[in-house]
């Protein structure tokens, strides 16, 4: 599960070493011996995504916490929903709540502005992408996220395909090879399982891209009736993907003009998290 991957409990105990939590002023007043039990609740409606990964914390910082989800990740949840509860020294769930609550209200944030997307073209056969516009470190947490949400991943890592863009394309004019000459290369030399994308400005590059053997066709910033022609070109050639200023405004004209893909970079570097609140009721109140 993702909250045991190794990485996962390394960003936790940094995130707690960061706060300082074994050190903390404030939880150090109360008495050991007072017992609580807490929820963890949104205060608006979304979709969840890290319920485990917020747990993992408070148990990284007391190993005797009890605690359980109530919700699973990917859940469309109201406002008030009791979404997960924790168990025992109060001192320790409250040395935890911040960090939890940052790893839960980030990856939910993610997984909200995901399905916003995904339900506004929901009638429509597109498929909604990430990109790898994410936190250093945060990478699996945040497409994490984004499949919560609905959505696709895109390339983990840049191991995972061949993407070219105007700036390997500019690196190589300056030995004299041309876009047809860098796609040509780039397929005779990748591994059969890795595709051969190439970034496009103009539909002129499109058809150079096509003519050199492309297998994915990204549209940067064309208009939509742009995207239109270069899906018409593209047909039974190449998959076609849309990328730059995707909004929950744009997305149904982009998806509209026929592309496969729609990738969005802002899923996972413009998050608006998801106000989760913890409510904590000590043993008698």
């Amino acid at each position: 599960m993702l909250h045991n991957w190794h990485g996962t409990i390394q960003l936790i105990q940094q995130a707690l070493a960061e706060d300082e939590v074994a050190s903390d002023q404030t939880s150090a007043l109360l008495p050991d011996d007072l017992m609580s039990e807490a929820f963890m609740m949104p205060k608006s409606n979304g979709v969840l995504a890290g319920v485990e990964v917020a747990l993992a914390v408070w148990r990284e910082v007391d190993p005797t916490l009890v605690t359980e989800a109530l919700v699973p990740d990917g859940t469309a949840v109201e406002k008030g929903t009791n979404i997960a509860v924790i168990r025992g020294r109060m001192s320790s769930i409250l040395r935890g709540e911040r960090t939890a609550l940052n790893f839960i209200q980030r990856m939910s944030g993610i997984a909200t502005a995901t399905n916003e997307l995904v339900k506004a073209i929901e009638d429509l056969p597109n498929t909604i992408l990430d990109t790898r516009k994410t936190v250093p470190g945060w990478r699996l947490l945040d497409k994490y996220s984004v499949r919560m949400g609905g959505g696709h991943n895109h390339r983990m890592s840049t191991a995972d395909g061949i993407l070219i863009k105007d700036n390997h394309v500019a690196a190589m004019a300056t030995r004299g090879e041309s876009l047809t000459d860098l796609v040509r290369r780039a397929k005779a030399t990748a591994p059969h399982t890795i595709r051969v994308e190439v970034e496009c400005d103009t539909l002129e590059e499109v058809q150079q891209a096509l003519d050199a053997g492309a297998e994915l066709i990204l549209f940067d910033n064309m208009t939509n009736e742009q995207m239109a022609e270069g899906v018409r070109l593209c047909k039974g050639r190449a998959l076609t993907e849309a990328s730059g200023g995707i909004t929950i405004d744009t997305v149904r004209g982009i998806a509209e003009a026929g592309v496969d893909l729609i990738s969005s970079g802002a899923l996972t570097h413009s998050v608006k998290a998801l106000d989760i609140s913890l409510e904590v009721r000590p043993d008698g109140a």
